[in-house]
Order: structure tokens, then C-alpha cells, then sequence
């Protein structure tokens, strides 16, 4: 193959780009994990993690995708042929619902059109019309990645418990921690997924459960089967910075490294740096003419934004275009929206300049693939975070 100059551009959704510090934080010698440096690593990112997940409960840390994590908290909260309540809002709450199948649950899945985020009416009626209190859990997705929608939590949680009932609340923020505003204790939060590929800026391979008491009280009498996974396993040797199994050793000195950048930048600026680039980047599509998926403007992703291909174009084709011309990846469609829509990640470590590269690459390739749009997107974009420092400066 020939030699590409220069860095590729990975603009997907996640996996995020990994910034140098947290690769050479990776870059350590292995340590015994059973010895006494160990601890203090193990304290530092238990530590760390309740305050990125703004929790003063228990966090889980799992060698594992956020897969792993997702099953997590359905086999330690939940037994055989229990219901759970979920709300299909894109690809991976459908996904979440699969595996709940494959586990022996029954899940009632909210339709949702995959342009909108959940309608907490809708989950309040349905926990209203359930007398006998047989939904055990509710399930729902944060920040859909594969929609560019973020649904407001804190409003399923005031649902619940509008129809004062007992169901456990688990919500994925495998996109969203790190990057968009999330609160597990102030939003009644019982059990909280997350991965490390995302908004942590970590590679792949570091899941997450933050845990209520509610949720460690119903693990006493959850049937379903659980080793690897088990919250009683992890909580003792964790008191002491340790681990039940071997521990993804390298992967928690970058994850230290990761929770020490985002404090030093400050958690609630991550969250503004992440609204003002999504900001420009809707600008920029609406610039160019074309849709973006999600419809309601409270809703907006800001780690992701969806685009619609306008009707006979290819976002598999367009896509393509991009990487071959200018070795940049955008995000692909995934289930009921494949080769129908194209996502811009920006996520992560991530700033203006690497957004106008972005854009630039992406209305270079709208021309060069054939596909319908008006110019100027990069511009607009510019004057949209121009706009923004000004305020910010004044």
C-alpha cells in the first residue's frame, strides 16, 4: 500500500481519537497486579470514575466492551422472565433489547422512529397500567450514537416516579460519559453503562457499571446467572484497589490519564467545547441543504451529528469518497438507516481546527461523490465557533 501522508482523520462516533498523553500513560510496563503499587492505581481510577459519573456509589470496571457492561447490569439486577420496559431510539437500544432476549427476559420495546428521543409519557403510562409492578426495569439509551439523539434522563426519572413505581432505571451513556453532561445520583440513576472508547478517550476495551443501592439490594435476589460479570465479585477486592481477575492494566493507566485531562479542562468546559462543535457542525449541514436526522432541536447529540443522504445517493458510496480522497472516516448508517445516513463524530479530543478539517473534508467530498448541496457549510461552521469565542472572550 502506498504511504498517506499526514494523520488519519477518525471522525466517527467512537471509537474516539486517543490523544498522546493517554497513549504513552498506556505505554507503561506491566506491574503485578496482585502487588502493593497496584492498589494505588486501582484507588485512583474507582476514584476518578465516581466523579466523572458524578456518583458517590459503587463503580464497576470490566476488561470489556460496552457489551459487557450492558449485561452487567441486566444478569446482576434481574431474573429469569422478568420484564423490562426499554425505548427503541436507534441501533443500540434495539441491541440492548436483543441481548435482554437472549438472557431470558421479556422486554416490552417502546416503538420510536429513530429521529426523536424517548417520550417519558410514554414509559409513565406505561408503569401506570402496570398494577402488579411485573416491569422490574427500565432500560434506555442516553445518547443514541447511531441517531445523533441524546434523551433527557432526569425526565425518565421523574416519570418513574410520577407512577410511584419500584422499577430499577438503567441508562447506556456508552457515548455520552466524558463528553455530554450526566449525573447518576441526581437523576436516580440505578444502574449506569459506559465504555471506554468514547467520551474517555480511551482505546477499546474498558466498560463501566455505576451502581445504585437500590441496584445492589435487588443483586441479592437477581436468579439470573452471573460469574465473570458478578457486582459481589468486584466489590470486596475493590475496597483495597484491587481487582477479582486480571485487570486491563495498561488500559488503567491511560483511563487515569483520561480522568486527570478532564479535570484539568474541567468537566463542565468538556461539556461546552462538545455543545459549540456540534453547534457549528448542524450549522454547516443546514449550510449545505441537507437533514439531519434527529428532528427535535432539544435533542441534538453533541458528541454526533446524523446526516440524511438526500434521496438515490449512497452514504456508503459518499463515505468511500472521503476516505480515499482525503483518508478520513465518518460514521456509516447502522440497522433500519444503513446507506441512508453518514455521521460526523465530534467527540473526545477534539477542537476547532480539527472541526474545520473535518467539515472541509466533508463538503470537499458532497462535490467530488455527486451528491446535491449548497456551498458554504464551511464557512458558516467557522462564523458559528467565531461567534462563540467571541462571547466567551467578552
Amino acid at each position: 500500500m502506498p504511504y498517506t501522508a499526514g494523520r488519519h482523520f477518525l471522525q466517527i462516533p467512537g471509537p474516539s481519537n486517543v490523544p498522546d498523553r493517554i497513549l504513552r500513560a498506556i505505554d507503561h510496563p506491566t506491574i503485578d497486579h496482585r502487588g502493593p503499587d497496584f492498589a494505588q492505581l486501582g484507588h485512583d481510577v474507582l476514584n476518578g470514575m465516581r466523579r466523572v459519573f458524578k456518583t458517590k456509589g459503587a463503580v464497576m470496571i470490566y476488561p470489556a466492551s460496552g457489551t459487557g457492561a450492558w449485561e452487567a447490569a441486566l444478569v446482576n439486577t434481574l431474573s429469569p422472565g422478568d420484564k423490562v420496559l426499554m425505548y427503541e431510539t436507534g441501533q443500540f437500544a434495539t441491541l440492548w433489547k436483543n441481548l435482554a432476549t437472549r438472557l431470558g427476559l421479556q422486554p416490552e420495546f417502546i416503538g420510536g422512529d429513530w429521529r426523536r428521543g424517548i417520550d417519558a409519557t410514554q414509559i409513565e403510562a406505561k408503569l401506570n397500567d402496570d398494577k402488579a409492578h411485573a416491569i422490574k426495569a427500565v432500560c434506555v439509551v442516553h445518547n443514541e450514537t447511531s441517531t445523533g439523539v441524546t434523551s433527557k434522563i432526569a425526565e425518565v426519572r421523574k416519570a418513574i416516579d410520577r407512577a410511584q413505581h419500584p422499577a430499577l432505571l438503567l441508562v447506556d451513556t456508552v457515548s455520552g460519559l466524558g463528553a455530554i453532561d450526566y449525573r447518576h445520583d441526581e437523576w436516580g440513576v440505578d444502574v449506569t453503562v459506559a465504555g471506554s472508547q468514547k467520551g474517555l478517550m480511551l482505546p477499546p476495551g474498558l466498560s463501566f457499571n455505576a451502581v445504585s443501592e437500590k441496584a445492589l439490594a435487588a443483586s441479592k435476589n437477581a436468579k439470573l446467572p452471573r460469574s465473570y460479570w458478578s457486582w459481589d465479585e468486584m466489590i470486596g477486592p475493590n475496597k483495597t484497589g484491587y481487582f477479582p481477575y486480571t485487570p486491563a492494566t495498561n488500559l488503567l493507566y491511560g483511563l487515569r490519564e483520561a480522568v486527570a485531562m478532564l479535570e484539568e479542562e474541567g468537566l463542565d468546559n468538556v461539556f461546552k467545547r462538545h455543545d459549540r462543535h456540534a453547534e457549528a457542525t448542524r450549522r454547516a449541514v443546514q449550510t449545505w441543504g441537507l437533514d439531519i436526522l434527529c428532528q427535535n432541536e432539544t435533542e441534538h447529540s453533541s458528541i454526533v451529528t446524523a446526516v440524511l443522504m438526500p434521496t438515490g445517493h449512497s452514504e456508503v458510496a459518499f463515505r468511500k469518497v472521503v476516505l480515499d480522497n482525503f483518508n478520513m472516516s465518518l460514521g456509516s448508517g447502522l440497522g433500519k438507516i444503513a446507506d441512508k445516513v453518514f455521521r460526523i463524530g465530534h467527540i473526545g479530543d477534539f477542537n476547532d481546527l480539527t472541526l474545520m478539517g473535518t467539515l472541509a473534508g466533508v463538503e470537499m467530498g458532497l462535490k467530488l461523490a455527486k451528491v446535491p448541496y449548497k456551498k458554504g457549510g464551511v464557512e458558516a461552521a467557522m462564523e458559528s465557533l467565531t461567534e462563540n469565542l467571541i462571547k466567551s472572550n467578552s
